[in-house]
C-alpha cells in the first residue's frame, strides 16, 4: 500500500528547540539550582498565562514583527484573532499580574518565574523562537530600597558559582549616569535619550567609530564626542571608577546616578560578592525603555563570545500601563535555553547519562514478579530513585539497557536469592557484585551511590 500523501519527512522546526533526554536532565538540574538560589533569597514562585492581550504587549514595547498571535485555525481571518498573543518576555506578565493582584500581595513583592517565552526573531546563534527565561524581581508599593539592586547580583553570583561554568563578571552601570552625560553634551528629550542609549548598547557589536557617527547624527556636540567616547572606556577597580565619577560634574541627573551606583556597589560587596566577580562598565546601557537606574549584564570571562548570559535592571514604574499606583522594581533574567545550548556546545557543561534513576531492578523470574515490585517499592520509599525492567527479556539484555542509560547499580535476584532473603548487587561502574541481605540493602546501596 503506498504511503499517504499527507506524510512528510520529519524535521525539527527552526527556532523551537528539543533537547535530547540527557541534555534535558542537565537542563532540569540547572533549573533546580536557579530555583534554589531564588528561593534562598526569599523569592516566591508565580506562573502566569502564556497568553496576553496583544494591546498590552504592544503598549509595553513589544515589537509586532516578533510577536506570535494566537487564534484557532478556522478563525485566522477573523479580526478577533489579533486580540491575543503569546508573551515575549516575563516582565509584561509580571506588570499585569501586580496591577491585578496588588491588593492581596505582600510588598516588597519578591517573585521568581521560570517559563517559556516566544519571539519571532531569526533563529540563529542559539537565539531560539521559544526559550525559557528564569526571572527574579522585587517590586515595591510606591517605593523600593536601592539595596535590592545589590541583592540581585548577589543571587546571580550564587547561581553561576554553583553551576561551575568558569570565571564570570557581573557588569553594572546606572542609566542616570549615561543620561546625565548625554544631556550635558546636547542629547536631550526622552526619544533622543532612548535612541542614544540604544546606540551605546550596540558599542560591543558595532565598535566605537559607528557609535560616534550615530551619536553625531543624533545631535551630540562633535567637539564633545571625545569626552563621551572616552567616558565609555573608563576602566579599573570599582572604587577607583567611583572616585573618578564623583570628581566629574555633568549635572544633577549624573550626580544622582553616581550616588546610586556607589550605594549599590558598596552593598554588593557587603553581600559577599568578591571584587573579581563584579565591575562597573560605563558602556552598559540596556536598550529597553523601561530601565531607569541600575542596569546589569553578566559575561563569561573565558567565553566572551557567548555575550550576556543574564541581564536586567531597575525600573521606576512597572505597571504604569495598567494601574495608577506606582510600582518600582528591580530584576534580572537568565535566558536559559540559549545559555545552556552554548555551554553544552562549548563543552563548558557536559551532559550525563540518560537516566535519573541510578538503580535498576532486573526481573529474571516472572513468577516472582510481586517480589521484584515490592523490592522496587522498598527502594523508592527510602528515597532511592529506582527503575524496574518489566519487559520479559534475558538478563544480558536488561544489563545492556542499564549500561546504555548510564545506570550505576543493577539488582539481580532469582529463586535462590529470594529463598536466602538476599539480593545480588552489581556495581556496573566497577563491574563488581556482592550478595547483600535484604534488611541491609538500603544502607548498602546508599553507601555505593555516595562514592
Amino acid at each position: 500500500m503506498p504511503a499517504s500523501a499527507d506524510k512528510h519527512i520529519l524535521k525539527n522546526i527552526s527556532g523551537f528547540p528539543e533537547f535530547s533526554p540527557e541534555a534535558q536532565i542537565l537542563f532540569n538540574q540547572v533549573i533546580a539550582k536557579i530555583r534554589e538560589a531564588y528561593e534562598g533569597c526569599g523569592a516566591i514562585p508565580i506562573e502566569t498565562s502564556a497568553v496576553e492581550r496583544t494591546s498590552h504587549i504592544l503598549a509595553k514595547g513589544g515589537n509586532d514583527k516578533e510577536i506570535y498571535g494566537l487564534h484557532r485555525l478556522q478563525d485566522a481571518s477573523d479580526s478577533a484573532a489579533k486580540d491575543y498573543a503569546l508573551h515575549f518576555d516575563l516582565t509584561l506578565p509580571l506588570a499585569r499580574y501586580v496591577a491585578q493582584n496588588g491588593h492581596r500581595l505582600v510588598f516588597p513583592f519578591k517573585r521568581y518565574q521560570i517559563q517559556p517565552v516566544w519571539r519571532g526573531e531569526r533563529a540563529q546563534n542559539k537565539r531560539y523562537r521559544q526559550f525559557y527565561q528564569c526571572d527574579v524581581d522585587v517590586i515595591g508599593d510606591g517605593q523600593l530600597s536601592l539595596l535590592y539592586d545589590a541583592e540581585i547580583p548577589a543571587v546571580i553570583y550564587q547561581i553561576f558559582s554553583s553551576l561551575e561554568i568558569g570565571a564570570f563578571v557581573i557588569r553594572i552601570n546606572n542609566r542616570k549616569v549615561l543620561k546625565g552625560i548625554l544631556n550635558h553634551f546636547g542629547i536631550q528629550g526622552d526619544a533622543a535619550e532612548l535612541e542614544a542609549l540604544n546606540i551605546i548598547d550596540d558599542l560591543e557589536k558595532t565598535g566605537l567609530e559607528d557609535v560616534t557617527q550615530r551619536l553625531t547624527a543624533l545631535g551630540a556636540d562633535p567637539k564633545a564626542l571625545s569626552a563621551i567616547t572616552g567616558f565609555f572606556s573608563i576602566n579599573g577597580p570599582v572604587n577607583a571608577i567611583l572616585n573618578e565619577l564623583q570628581a566629574l560634574d555633568y549635572g544633577e541627573t549624573f550626580s544622582q546616578g553616581v550616588t546610586e551606583l556607589t550605594t549599590v556597589c558598596t552593598a554588593i560587596t557587603a553581600f559577599g560578592v568578591p571584587a573579581t566577580a563584579f565591575k562597573i562598565d560605563l558602556s552598559i546601557a540596556r536598550g529597553l525603555d523601561y530601565y531607569t537606574g541600575t542596569v546589569y549584564e553578566t559575561q563569561l570571562l573565558s567565553n566572551p563570545s557567548i555575550g550576556s548570559i543574564c541581564s536586567g535592571g531597575r525600573y521606576d514604574n512597572l505597571a504604569e500601563n495598567f494601574s495608577k499606583k506606582r510600582y518600582p522594581g528591580v530584576g534580572i533574567s537568565i535566558g536559559l535555553s540559549r545559555l545552556l545550548g552554548e555551554l553544552i556546545e562549548k563543552q563548558i557543561l557536559t551532559v550525563g547519562p540518560q537516566s535519573i534513576a541510578p538503580v535498576l531492578v532486573t526481573v529474571i523470574d516472572q513468577s516472582k514478579m510481586t517480589h521484584y515490585l515490592a523490592l522496587t517499592a522498598q527502594l523508592r520509599t527510602a528515597g532511592i530513585k529506582t527503575e524496574i525492567y518489566l519487559e520479559p527479556k534475558k538478563l544480558k539484555n536488561q544489563l545492556a539497557h542499564a549500561n546504555k542509560k548510564g545506570i550505576k547499580i543493577a539488582l539481580i535476584a532469582g529463586e535462590t536469592e529470594f529463598e536466602h532473603d538476599e539480593i545480588l548487587v552489581k556495581d556496573l561502574r566497577q563491574q563488581t557484585q556482592q550478595s547483600i541481605p535484604t534488611g541491609k540493602l538500603v544502607p548498602y546501596i546508599q553507601s555505593l551511590l555516595a562514592i
